[in-house]
């Protein structure tokens, strides 16, 4: 694993290695969307990842779809994010915040104004929400108008810019997972007839404008971006036969705008992980999801990422790196607790040398 320990620049910041900690919703903000007590530990606790990616943060009302997510659009979340980032940085890693807009994947008991959920078009995901009651099936959301999709691009790059304000070495665009930039992506999500749906540069622009507006806002050397290309049936998205044609638009639009770095949640397609190594430029992020241990620097090796994000793994070792090094045996994640709750699960996982 040397390459793995080898540095490298992202954005306007260097890494001690090639290892990064992946955005992983946790649910156990306050209830006005205020990063929760034992945020800045549980981060500072996982410094040592270098490059720490938030949870999905909402970057408006509109934007929250679980229970307890954070946000980062008022000066009370600011104010809590700035500690979440000063404890990173004093222990010597960079944050980047995720803003990550749910639009049909929310329900009105979850946000703080109990409005309808807000996507491309008035279609239903098929799937169902954790509530207060319980888990309910997700309501058809209002079809945005154009109006309304320019105020959300500019929600994004307030967003960015109260990000900055908090302390955050930058943001990442989620652009993935079945959230409201990848809907405008996904043919069974978007059916709009105007200039944001329909054809291949129609259904990317959306991800272009948001991307677009951040990085003038705060730098392109701040900004990164997430995509899962060949995400099917997921929370009810289907990108459609011509799916990844999408992406073979998007990819190079966003290199134009010279971004820090792409993070791709991989799903298994290699050919096409190839051509998204040739077609993007800059730092190149790979979250293999599922991979053994052993094979967490395999695409590092074989030049197809730069970094690798790690999820579960430093949910349950904030001392990840210092255990990989080692060879020393991982926590085992708790699946029960990773959403919700109080710090069990969260800041009380065990480090090595306290054994």
């Amino acid at each position: 694993m040397k390459k793995l320990w080898t540095e490298i620049k992202v954005g306007n910041i260097n890494l001690p290695h090639r290892l990064a900690m992946a955005p992983m919703t946790r649910s156990r903000a306050n209830e006005d969307g205020t990063p929760g007590e034992l945020a800045s530990l549980y981060y500072k606790q996982r410094a040592s990842m270098g490059l720490i990616i938030s949870e999905g943060t909402q970057p408006s009302e509109d934007g929250q779809g679980y229970l307890r997510s954070p946000g980062i659009y008022n000066k009370e979340h600011v104010e809590g994010w700035k500690k979440v980032s000063d404890a990173v940085h004093e222990a010597g890693g960079y944050m980047y915040i995720q803003l990550m807009h749910a639009g049909r994947m929310s329900h009105p008991d979850n946000t703080p104004h109990h409005r309808q959920p807000v996507a491309p078009s008035a279609i239903a995901p098929g799937a169902q929400m954790f509530t207060k009651t319980g888990m309910q099936d997700a309501p058809v959301p209002r079809e945005l108008s154009v109006e309304e999709i320019k105020i959300t691009v500019n929600d994004f790059r307030k967003a960015a810019a109260a990000a900055i304000e908090a302390g955050a070495d930058g943001v990442e665009i989620h652009g993935a997972n079945g959230y409201l930039v990848h809907q405008f992506i996904a043919e069974n999500a978007n059916e709009r007839k105007d200039e944001y749906g329909g054809t291949i540069e129609n259904r990317a622009r959306f991800a272009i404008e948001v991307a677009a507006a951040i990085a003038e806002e705060i730098g392109a050397a701040r900004t990164g971006f997430r995509i899962s290309p060949g995400n099917l049936d997921f929370v009810g998205i289907n990108e459609g036969e011509n799916g990844l044609d999408v992406y073979r638009y998007l990819i190079p639009e966003l290199a134009k705008l010279n971004l820090a770095y792409l993070h791709v949640m991989h799903l298994g397609n290699d050919s096409f992980l190839k051509e998204v190594r040739d077609i993007w430029p800059n730092a190149l992020l790979v979250n293999r999801f599922g991979r053994p241990l052993e094979m967490i620097d395999t695409d590092i090796e074989a030049n197809l990422a730069d970094v690798a994000p790690v999820g579960a793994w430093a949910l349950a070792n904030p001392d990840f790196v210092e255990r990989l090094k080692a060879g020393a045996p991982l926590n085992e994640p708790d699946r029960t607790t990773f959403y919700g709750g109080d710090s069990t699960g969260y800041t009380d996982y065990l480090f090595l040398n306290s054994k």
